[in-house]
């Protein structure tokens, strides 16, 4: 035994000697270091940077602006087509393109009015007599207006029908509105009329439907959108940025994103499409939408009782429920509404256009920049301010790419989506035709839509991760009209929130619904994404929305005369998404801080236990709120630690795999949340922490959805269904913890 020992011993010990010598004598001390080391060691160059933010130029961006409002361009249409041109045209530049553009193609499921039979809102009177008629079309104060391709107000995936019945007024077309007129009156049969908000769009024909209502017409009420204020003479557009009394917000009335034919599939030629009469989350009664003007008419001759007085809205007259219908001493007494809707589906070719910087070092790590492209009518604001400032944030890249003083370290992709309008269907199809590339090389996604509500300052939303980052770049950048002040103590002033690490910080909104582009890439890939955008002091007006949106007066006129005069908001939203598109591109650690994510992790559950404490909850509820909060303990845990890490180490002289390696940790994060069990009743919504909640708690959107219904039913089985929203999200939450940590204990 001890032979054997001593065999093996000396056996080793000579392997180590041979090994020292070969490394001794076969590595020749004067080469030098490899070509490839200086890049791969490469951060992010400051001066570069500062280089970028001078080069954004406002007067670039009013020029791209006023090319792309030249014409409407509704998705696939004649001025769409001429839009992709223009994509195609600047990033193919000699001078300031990018390495490679092209479109992308899919064929999609829209829907239209019919050109040559217009849909139609009507009094008719017993005798058939039409006692009223609502405007068609918007009042005409130029020449944008007369566009003959402005297309007419409608509801799109609205279905056609002629319902007629007597009118009721319906407040925002939530359940509990209708619950509460249905106490009143017999909705069977009737026409209800809601204002915009409170519910999605659909939603306020999905909720109408069950009660009997036949058809139903929406609104935006002067209150909500105009701060009140109603006179084309002196106090709307054009003489002012408030909606005139004709104006109507079109949309697309859809409660899902993507395609509907071909869900979670891209919508290519040969896909396979479910039949229509299986589509989900669209109006199962015809809805049409009207201006302001128009329904004043209709409310104020409403009889029955008077409203409650949250219904009340800007006209100067009572909100009464309806009769049903008019009031008996009315010019419409006994008489009917009517609807005449014409709308017609068919599938069309939508396109993308797509561009892409190549990364030095990373080639096969994506940053994603996007905004939609299409527009209802002209569409300055929504969505040409946002396509205008990426026109330029590509064209001044573009410019230092080909005089050869920078390439990214890593991709960056650049999407103009097509036909966002009808339910983000161009960035919906992409995310699932690469899928599964997207999910594993994408760093993360930047969303600048509505660049400019207006000009007061900043708003941004997104990933806690993102905040410092967002942060450090709105230090950089200058205030429009406040050379001396930045753009994040700008915004400090107007919207702030208290941190318990950092103390008074701007407030960073969450990515919780399916607003805009960034939808799929958040809920259905679990990305980190942000999205950006210049918008108003909101202790000036209560608009809603800027308030000539989705309508014919969102024009070049309308945004450069009220909106952001001298384009300098632009310039500022350009520089700050620019800034943080720069630092994820090109800093050698991905500039990510997963213990904000464990602060708004601990704060969500301070709120659920806040919730529980006091409930009828039974006791298994509380027993597993302890798991959960063990997976949040877990989650800050692992989070420190790896700010520790990254702390200790001085990356830039690391083995390159180590950073490599921690830049997937930080990258893959919020993969970990997602759960396709999760929310089954919710398409295309798998991230446990930002899906849609209703509950109006800031919580886990799951577990704020489901305690709400069962503290209301108090039914063993919605107990059951907390109880699984809590499992769920202790789950994903011990799997993004372990995402951060190299171990499994």
């Amino acid at each position: 035994m001890l032979k054997k020992v001593l065999i093996g011993s000396l056996g080793g010990a000579a392997v180590l000697t041979v090994g020292i010598l070969l490394g001794h004598y076969a590595i020749d001390k004067g080469s030098p270091a490899p070509s490839w080391l200086p890049d791969v060691s490469r951060d992010l160059d400051e001066s570069l940077l500062q280089d970028f933010m001078d080069a954004v130029d406002n007067k670039k961006i009013e020029g791209f602006l006023r090319d792309l409002t030249k014409v409407p361009h509704m998705a696939t249409s004649a001025g769409d087509e001429a839009t992709v041109e223009y994509m195609m045209q600047h990033w193919n530049d000699q001078e300031s393109g990018l390495d490679q553009a092209w479109r992308q193609n899919y064929v999609v499921y829209l829907s239209f009015p019919d050109p040559k039979k217009p849909n139609k809102v009507t009094v008719v009177a017993p005798n058939t007599t039409v006692l009223h008629t609502a405007r068609e079309r918007e009042k005409s104060y130029g020449p944008d207006q007369d566009d003959p391709e402005v297309v007419q107000p409608y509801a799109a995936y609205s279905p056609a029908g002629s319902p007629q019945g007597k009118l009721v007024y319906a407040n925002q077309g939530k359940p509990s509105d209708y619950m509460l007129l249905n106490k009143t009156l017999d909705l069977r049969g009737t026409i209800a009329i809601c204002r915009y908000g409170g519910a999605g769009r659909a939603e306020k024909a999905i909720n109408a439907a069950p009660y009997g209502v036949v058809g139903v017409l929406v609104y935006s009420d002067p209150l909500d959108i105009n701060d009140g204020l109603m006179s084309d003479s002196n106090e709307t557009y054009p003489h002012s940025w408030y909606m005139p009394p004709s104006g109507v917000e079109r949309g697309s009335f859809n409660t899902d994103y993507g395609d509907l034919l071909t869900p979670y599939l891209a919508a290519k030629e040969s896909t396979y499409r479910i039949p229509v009469e299986n589509i989900t989350g669209i109006p199962p009664i015809p809805i049409q939408p009207i201006g302001f003007e128009d329904a004043y008419v209709l409310i104020s001759q409403l009889g029955g009782e008077s409203a409650p007085a949250n219904w009340q809205g800007g006209f100067n007259c009572t909100y009464n429920y309806g009769g049903p219908g008019f009031k008996p001493a009315s010019q419409f007494s006994n008489s009917d509404v009517k609807l005449e809707v014409f709308n017609f589906a068919k599938l069309k070719n939508s396109s993308n256009v797509m561009g892409i910087i190549r990364g030095s070092v990373e080639p096969d790590r994506y940053v994603i920049y996007g905004n939609h492209r299409d527009s209802w009518v002209h569409g300055a604001i929504d969505p040409s301010s946002g396509t205008s400032v990426m026109l330029e944030v590509t064209r001044v890249l573009g410019r230092l790419l080909k005089q050869g003083r920078w390439r990214p370290r890593r991709s960056i992709i650049f999407g103009s989506w097509g036909a966002e309008e009808f339910g983000l269907i161009g960035s919906t199809e992409y995310t699932e035709q690469y899928y599964t590339k997207l999910s594993e090389r994408t760093v993360a996604y930047i969303n600048v839509d509505i660049a400019v509500f207006a000009n007061a300052t900043l708003r941004a939303s997104g990933m806690p991760s993102v905040q410092n980052l967002i942060f450090t770049a709105a230090k950089q950048v200058k205030a429009p009209g406040l050379e001396s002040t930045s753009v994040y103590d700008n915004w400090l002033r107007y919207s702030n929130r208290t941190s318990p690490a950092y103390g008074t910080v701007p407030r960073v909104g969450y990515l919780t619904g399916a607003g805009s582009d960034y939808a799929a890439f958040v809920h259905y890939l679990g990305i980190t994404a942000m999205d950006f955008s210049y918008t108003y002091d909101r202790t000036k007006t209560k608009a809603r929305i800027y308030p000539a949106y989705h309508t014919a007066y969102d024009t070049f006129d309308y945004a450069s005369r009220y909106i952001d005069p001298g384009f300098t908001s632009h310039q500022a939203v350009a520089r700050t998404a620019g800034n943080v598109l720069l630092r994820l591109a090109d800093s050698l650690l991905l500039p990510l801080n997963v213990s904000d994510y464990a602060e708004t992790l601990e704060a969500y559950l301070a709120t659920a236990l806040e919730l529980h404490q006091g409930s009828a909850a039974p006791p298994q509820i509380a027993h597993a709120i302890v798991f959960l909060k063990s997976a949040v303990d877990l989650f800050r845990s692992a989070a420190t630690q790896l700010d520790q890490i990254i702390k200790s180490s001085d990356l830039a002289n690391e083995i390159p795999l180590k950073v490599r390696r921690i830049n997937d940790q930080l990258m893959l994060m919020d993969r970990a949340f997602l759960d396709p069990q999760a929310f089954p009743e919710k398409y295309g919504f798998r991230h446990v922490i930002w899906a849609s909640s209703s509950s109006g708690h800031a919580t886990f959107p799951g577990f704020a959805d489901a305690f709400a219904r069962a503290s209301l039913s108090g039914l063993e089985g919605d107990w059951f269904r907390v109880h699984h929203q809590i499992s769920i999200l202790s789950q994903a939450i011990n799997g993004a913890a372990h995402m951060l940590m190299d171990g499994f204990q």
